[in-house]
């Protein structure tokens, strides 16, 4: 069965959150701290985490971005904050989902069931086992390593992601819900959370919107990647 981490140091919402969790036959572990929570990932393996913002000794936020730096395990927010920047921010970030307090454990269950259903499709489907070659840009899916010009790119996972989808599908113009149900596994979603990652991506490649060399938008249509003119496509075994 899933095995869940719960990081949430209200003790009445962690309990009730636990019991609902047992019950629905999870195995569950639990810490009131962001770095607790850190050395329970790097120590166990866990199918999901739930994780609270408001912690004694680290903001939720920033305790996301930890540890986004040593696991990719789905992340559901679980946050009383209904503030859009920061929702946005905490998905661009490396959050998976997000619940605002207080919810219900019907709820829960269905956002928990999406996420891991998500996790379990993006797992299932190996990585593409040639480097793709798109102009000066090289992208290794096997080792998430990507290069511009023989120079290494730090691109999070979902920069990455979302560039190794677009580079297999050089020139070809991809609709925005495409991008959405294979890079975020998601059917519906906020265009914003793509702009955000688009220009994320621009600025590492060293172009902007204005000035586009490999990442083109159309508007109202999609966005494809390209070499700049004279260089060519390809791809390595």
């Amino acid at each position: 069965m899933p095995s869940v981490l719960v990081v949430e140091d209200d003790q009445c919402v962690r309990s009730a959150l636990i019991r609902h969790l047992t019950e629905a036959s999870h195995t569950v572990r639990s810490v009131g701290t962001a770095l607790e929570a850190l050395r329970e990932v790097a120590h166990f393996r866990f199918d999901l985490v739930i994780l609270d913002l408001g912690l004694p000794d680290l903001d939720g936020a920033e305790a996301l971005k930890m540890l986004r730096g040593i696991t990719d395990v789905p992340v559901i927010i679980a946050t009383a904050r209904d503030d859009e920047t920061e929702i946005v921010r905490l998905l661009n970030d490396g959050a998976d989902d997000y619940l605002i307090k207080p919810f219900s454990v019907e709820h829960l269950s269905a956002r928990m069931a999406a996420v891991l259903r998500r996790s379990r499709a993006a797992g299932d489907a190996p990585p593409p086992s040639r480097v793709l070659q798109v102009g000066g840009l090289s992208i290794d899916p096997l080792r998430r390593q990507a290069e511009l010009d023989g120079v290494s790119l730090d691109l999070t996972r979902r920069e990455f992601d979302l560039l190794a989808f677009l580079a297999g599908r050089p020139g070809v113009v991809v609709a925005r819900r495409e991008l959405l149900a294979e890079v975020w596994q998601q059917s519906y979603g906020d265009d914003q959370t793509i702009d955000v990652h688009l220009s994320w991506l621009r600025r590492k490649l060293g172009e902007t919107a204005a000035r586009p060399r490999y990442l083109h938008t159309l508007r109202g249509v999609g966005v494809k990647l390209e070499p700049p003119n004279g260089q060519p496509n390809g791809h390595r075994p």
